[in-house]
Formats: structure tokens, C-alpha cells, sequence
């Protein structure tokens, strides 16, 4: 296979960035997005660099954030915002080549081996990006060159912010296998922990540990992980374009701890549900089926679609598709750490179709008409105002806010 130029660009702070371009008057000053800060809940989805040197990170509670910071700002969430920005970023790629795939909201890798010999070398196309990136939209990235993904990616996380790092077939012993292993990209804190009892704790050591090993203490992750290490990543950089009409209507997010049972799972997949429903309603739209994505507590993802019988914005049949798919699925080997429910096959709502002769029309109805009293009440006294029963059984879980305070995460990477 011949050698490719592959960029990954991070926008870098994305949220944080954006914000103050809108709050000129809070530079120089800590800033974090995220959460309620009112009601004293959620968490904080991004934080700008004077806030992350106090510690404050990604995740992190706010009340905790607030301890290691007592002057930092919270910036509530503006996700139609960071999307619009997100896209303006994608067009700007777009000039450069139709090879990108987004990996969240502010980061994409870029397949520019056929650029180069027009607009000259990665690191010169990352450079020309990155000036274009302060100049258009007043926001910095940081950005991987490398001939694969992975590398790529390591280099991106490398140097923060407004950098460029190239990972080459000469230097990636260097750079990349001296770095810690848990930077690689899925090896979380418990795959970390296992590859530190074998005395693995660089990314070079993974490299030069035997397969079987790995193998053995990993499974199949261990071989996937090595290859990785070794820079054997070929996978390609997957054509998605950015003009595309809307298809979809998702959610995502990672829950304030791992969920351990069915009932945390039906309680996370019912606060998506009412996200996703309600945003197919207020736009016009219904959906054809349900897709479920799910994340492991090592970051392993996978995701399962189901073609529903009929057309629906019903947040009830919504959730009862998307938790059988769970049950269908999976099997509990680990914990969960995140899952995401996306209404997919969108048509719009004034579209007739043909009835199912078994349906319950009558009680689809009056589901209908509740959703919209729900709708109404809300957007009156607040997304708290009215809950349904299945949230009142953990506290924690159902102070999620997935429509206003949702959270946008990386596809999975082998998805």
C-alpha cells in the first residue's frame, strides 16, 4: 500500500473557544461550558486553558470545578452554535480534500495524499489550515500529520494549542512509542491499568510486547491495540460530506457513572429518547427507524439500527425500540459508559403513509397528543417541570438534561 498523508485536525478548547469569541470581555479569564451552575448540576463539557491549569477538566462536576477554581465562569451550553461553527470548519477542509471523517463535534481526520502535489507537503497544507482556521473563523486547531489515522490523532493531542506535530516513518519511534500508553487512542483507565500489570507503560513497550501476551490479558483489543502501536493502522479515511440534507436526529452522552443494570439503561435511554423525540416534533419530521450506539467502560463502541412498522416522533415508542435493540445486543460483559439513540430515515411529518391494520391507532394518538402537553409545559417552566415515572428511580441518572445539555461524542472508531 503506498504511504499516505493523513491530517488530524482538534479544534482546540472547542466549546470554551467559540464561547469567548461571543464573551470577549471574559479573556484572560477562566472559563468552562457546561451544565447548570444554577441548580448545581451537570458537568463540564469543555474548559479553557486558564481554568484546565487549576485542574479543571472534561467531566468533571461543577461544584468540583468551582473548588479548584473559584473564579472560573460557566458558560451554559450552545450546541446549535458549536455545530455552526463545527461546519464552517468542515467547509474550510472541504477545499483541501473530499477524504474527511469527523470524529466529534471538533475534530476530523483529513486524507490529503492526493493534495500534495498541488498544494505541497502535510505539514504544509496542516499549516496553511491551521492559519486559515485563526483567520476565517478566530478559533486555533491543533493538527497530526502522519501517514495513519492513529498517528495522526497522536500528533494532533501532542501539541496544545495553535500546533503542528508530524509523526514520520523516521521519527514515530521518538515521538509517539516515548509517550505514556494511555494516550493511545482507546486505551481507557481500566485497559491502562491491565497493560501496567504486565509492565507496559509506553505506547514503544506496547509495540515490542509479544501479541499472544496481549491477547491473552485483552482479547482481540490487545492485537488491535499493538497494531496501533506499531503504526499498522490502514484503515481509511471515510468520504462524509457536510452538505448533506438531514437524515437523522441523535444523542449522545456519557452518564455521571457507569451504568451496571437494565434499569440504568432504560432510565438513560428514555432521557435520549425525549431529546430525540422532541426534536423531531419541533422541526416537522418523523423517523423510519432507531439507531442505539453503546460505549463500554474500555471505550469499545458499537451501534445497531432497527426499521420501525411505522413512521414516529412518539418518545414512548422511540425508547421501547431503542432498549429492545440494547437487550438484543448486548451482554454485559463491562460496564457502560455512554450510549447515544439516533432517529434515522426522517421523513417529514405531514407525509401520509399506510396504516398498520394491528396498530393501536387510538393510543398512539393520545401518545402524540402528551408528548406535545409535555413539549408545552416545558418550554414554560422548564425541562424539570414534568418528568416521566422511569426517571424517579435514580436521582443521579435523570438530572441529565440530554436536549439542552446534551453532548456530542466521537463516532466510534470501528463503527
Amino acid at each position: 500500500m503506498e504511504s499516505r498523508t493523513i491530517l488530524h485536525s482538534d479544534i482546540n478548547s472547542c466549546y470554551a473557544s467559540i464561547e469567548l469569541l461571543h464573551h470577549p470581555k471574559l479573556r484572560g479569564k477562566p472559563v468552562a461550558v457546561g451544565g447548570n451552575p444554577e441548580n448545581r448540576h451537570g458537568i463540564v463539557l469543555t474548559a479553557d486553558y486558564i481554568a484546565k491549569g487549576f485542574g479543571v477538566k472534561t467531566g468533571m462536576p461543577l461544584w468540583q470545578a468551582r473548588q479548584l477554581c473559584p473564579e472560573i465562569t460557566f458558560l451554559p451550553p450552545r450546541m446549535e452554535l458549536y455545530l455552526r461553527f463545527s461546519k464552517m470548519a468542515q467547509e474550510i477542509y472541504s477545499e483541501y480534500t473530499d477524504l474527511q471523517q469527523a470524529f466529534g463535534i471538533d475534530e476530523s481526520w483529513l486524507d490529503v495524499t492526493a493534495s500534495c502535489s498541488i498544494k505541497g507537503e502535510g505539514k504544509s497544507i496542516a499549516d496553511e489550515i491551521r492559519q486559515r482556521m485563526k483567520k476565517e473563523l478566530g478559533i486555533t486547531v491543533s493538527i497530526g500529520v502522519s501517514w495513519n489515522k492513529i498517528f495522526a490523532k497522536l500528533g494532533s493531542d501532542y501539541k496544545k494549542p495553535d500546533a503542528i506535530t508530524e509523526i514520520n516513518k523516521d521519527n514515530y519511534k521518538y515521538i509517539a512509542w516515548n509517550l505514556p500508553v494511555k494516550d493511545l487512542l482507546y486505551v481507557g483507565k481500566s485497559t491502562n491499568r491491565k497493560l501496567n500489570v504486565l509492565g507496559i507503560r509506553t505506547i514503544g513497550e506496547l509495540a515490542n510486547t509479544v501479541p499472544e501476551v496481549l491477547k491473552g490479558q485483552l482479547g482481540k483489543m490487545g492485537l488491535i491495540l499493538h497494531s496501533f502501536a506499531n503504526g499498522w493502522d490502514d484503515s481509511p479515511v471515510r468520504q462524509e460530506s457536510y452538505e448533506n440534507n438531514l437524515k437523522s436526529v441523535g444523542n449522545s452522552t456519557t452518564t455521571p457513572r457507569d451504568l451496571k443494570t437494565n434499569r440504568d439503561i432504560k432510565i438513560v435511554i428514555n432521557i435520549l429518547s425525549e431529546s430525540v423525540g422532541t426534536r423531531l416534533r419541533e422541526n416537522g419530521f418523523k423517523c423510519q427507524g432507531v439507531e442505539l450506539s453503546v460505549r463500554d467502560n474500555e471505550l469499545f463502541c458499537f451501534s445497531r439500527q432497527r426499521k420501525l412498522k411505522n413512521s414516529t416522533n412518539i418518545t414512548n415508542e422511540i425508547a421501547e425500540a431503542a432498549y429492545q435493540l440494547f437487550k438484543e445486543n448486548y451482554n454485559w460483559d463491562k460496564p457502560i459508559r455512554s450510549i447515544g439513540v439516533r432517529g434515522i430515515d426522517l421523513i417529514e411529518n405531514c407525509i401520509c403513509e399506510q396504516l398498520d391494520l394491528f396498530s393501536e391507532e387510538k393510543l398512539r394518538t393520545k401518545l402524540m397528543k402528551t408528548d406535545k402537553m409535555v413539549d408545552s409545559i416545558r418550554e414554560r417552566f422548564g425541562f424539570y417541570s414534568i418528568q416521566r415515572g422511569v426517571m424517579l428511580q435514580d436521582k443521579g441518572l435523570s438530572s441529565l438534561n440530554a436536549k439542552e445539555e446534551h453532548i456530542v461524542h466521537p463516532h466510534g472508531y470501528f463503527e
